[in-house]
This record gives C-alpha cells, structure tokens and sequence, in this order.
C-alpha cells in the first residue's frame, strides 16, 4: 500500500468490520466496545492511517481554518503578531493559514480569493502599504465571515480593529528626546498612504509644538520605505546638513539602527552629540551598540487580541457587535541611545 493514503476501508477489510462500525470506533463512540476500539486504533497506528479532516470538516459545514494575510512574514513585528495568533488560534482548536501580500495590492486581492475558496470561518488582516481602498476585503463580508484588521486597517468597512495609538507613541518617543535637552530633533518618517505612519508624524509634531519647538522640514525625511537601506540614506541626508540634529526619531527600529551604524562610522557621537530613538523593539534593538532605545509596539499581545475577538465573532454569530476598536498599549522602552544624562554624569 506504498505510496497511498490508508482509508478506513483499508482498516475495515483486515479486520473483517464494517466502514461505520471502524469510523465509530475512531471516534470513541460509546456503542463500541473496548477491545474493537483498542483493536481498531493499533491497527490505524501500524497502518499510518491519518484521519481526514478536511472531509470531515466539510460534512460538519466547519473547517476550524482562520486566514491571516500579511505585508510581509520577514518583518519581526508580523512575526511576532502571527505567533500570539497562533497561540491563541490553537488553545481554540484552530489551524491557520498565512499569506504574504509583500506590500502589493494586487497579490493582497489574490489572497482573499484563496482564502474564500479555501473556506476560512475568519481573516485577520493587516493592509498592504499600496492599498489604497478595501474593496476587495468586502467580499468576506458579503459571505458572513468575521473579519478583523490589525496595525494597518481598513476604515472603509465596518470590521473589528486591533491597534495602538500610534499618535501618543510617536509624541511620548519625541518628548522623551526633548528630556533629555534636544531641540534639533529629525524625523523618519514612513509611508504617508499608511494611517500608521501619518499619525506617527503627526505625534512628533505636536510634541515639537508642545514645547515651542519650530518643525524644521529640513530634519524631516521621507524614504521609499523603512528598510535599513532607506534608513542609510536619510542618515547621510542628515550627516550632510550643516547643522546635525541632535536627536532623531524614526517611525521603525531598521532605520533607526542604519543611522546608528553611518553616524558611528563617521565619529557622531551617541547619544552625546545625537540621541536616536526607533520603534517596534525589535531584537536587534538590544543587540546593536549604543542599545536602541524605542517603542515597544507589542505585536505579540496585539496578535492574541486580534485572533480572541476573531474566535469570539466567529462561535457567536448572534453577538450584536457590528465592529469592536481594542487599543493596544505601548511602552518606552529606555536603553544607552538616548542616556546622555547619565553619560555627562559618568564623564564628571
């Protein structure tokens, strides 16, 4: 029987049973006696029989399958918010089932059509940066499967959210640097198509309004994207300026790390001549030198919450909550790129 899946017919003849009686025994079913579900399953484990469950599933009208679409797997932030979904989607009796968009739109659309057809009971997602409407999204909506968004979400249709503020954040990351006596403070900035980065912006410009500080566009830069490399080229930007900023703060721990690496490189001191702040606290964040002071976005927690109220929308199809906004709370997390007080003090 090489080379082909054992089925319970295949059981039902060495044992000299019926196919019912062998799927009862399987199943523990109390008319069964002991010694032919003892037989039955010894028989099912020398064999390699593997139960299906997708077949199964579909006579129950129930895959227990969750579809998660995200930017990109590679980036510690999903990875880290897939694996509290995870957790939570198999303490539930859940499987789930991940697609990439990579940031297009176009590969985005693609995924919620292979999830529509693989019979996901509910999607958690979170926006490719080139999307621009959510219309394809509607389409679980249209078929009465629960859908959540996380991070980057979707204002267009009426679906549960799992954020932080990113706001608050941004403007607690930027008043931390002005703590600590810095007033030319620079900004990498992300995409400003993506809600995230828009409000992290604004964050850090109401903290510069709040302590009288001008906005000097000059400090601002605008990368392709937050990858390490567009990282190294707003740091040469700022390198390049007259006048360096003595305090940066970057909407994600990539970029932030490349303007570590360039300035140390070029003799800047920090935090003593520039302080830098990044966001996400990612792992590397503890590991590059001076360690990176950030936010901690809490992904892990963000992806739990994101798959509870999935599971919740999904078993309780009478619930009267049309969309639901959970707010993830952040933390600042302090490390040596931003402790010039303690540096002076140590020096004295």
């Amino acid at each position: 029987m090489a080379g082909s899946r054992v089925t319970i017919k295949d059981l039902a003849e060495k044992l000299n049973l019926s196919t019912s009686t062998i799927s009862r025994a399987l199943h523990n079913h109390p008319t069964i006696g002991k010694k032919t579900i003892q037989d039955v399953r010894k028989l099912a484990t020398e064999m390699g029989y593997l139960r299906n469950s997708v077949a199964s599933n579909l006579r129950r009208n129930k895959t227990n399958l969750i579809g998660i679409i995200v930017p990109r797997i590679d980036i510690n932030f999903h990875s880290r918010a897939i694996s509290g979904m995870e957790e939570v989607a198999y303490k539930s009796g859940y499987n789930i089932t991940i697609c990439q968009s990579n940031d297009s739109y176009e590969r985005e659309v693609a995924n919620t059509q292979t999830l529509l057809a693989n019979m996901v009971e509910g999607v958690i997602g979170c926006l490719a940066l080139k999307t621009k409407n959510c219309n394809h999204f509607a389409r679980f909506k249209e078929h009465d499967i629960p859908l959540v968004f996380y991070d980057r979400v979707c204002y267009e249709i009426e679906s549960s959210k799992v954020i932080i503020d990113d706001f608050e954040a941004a403007f607690r990351a930027t008043e931390h640097l002005v703590s600590i006596g810095c007033r030319r403070i620079g900004h990498i900035a992300g995409s400003q198509t993506t809600g995230i980065f828009v409000s992290r912006l604004e964050g850090y410009k109401a903290a510069l309004r709040k302590n009288k500080i001008p906005i000097n566009h000059n400090l601002i830069c605008f990368p392709e994207d937050l990858s390490y490399e567009s990282g190294l080229e707003c740091a040469r930007k700022f390198a390049r300026l007259t006048k360096l900023p003595d305090g940066i703060f970057c909407a994600n721990d990539y970029t932030a790390i490349s303007v570590i690496q360039l300035f140390k490189k070029l003799n800047i001191k920090i935090p003593q001549d520039v302080a830098i702040v990044g966001f996400s606290n990612y792992p590397v964040s503890t590991i590059i030198e001076p360690a990176l002071t950030t936010i901690d976005d809490r992904a892990f927690e963000m992806g739990q919450a994101a798959a509870k109220l999935l599971i919740r929308q999904i078993e309780d199809k009478n619930l009267n909550i049309a969309s639901e906004t959970i707010i993830i709370k952040t933390d600042l997390i302090i490390r040596e790129s931003t402790q010039r007080q303690m540096l002076i003090k140590s020096e004295i």
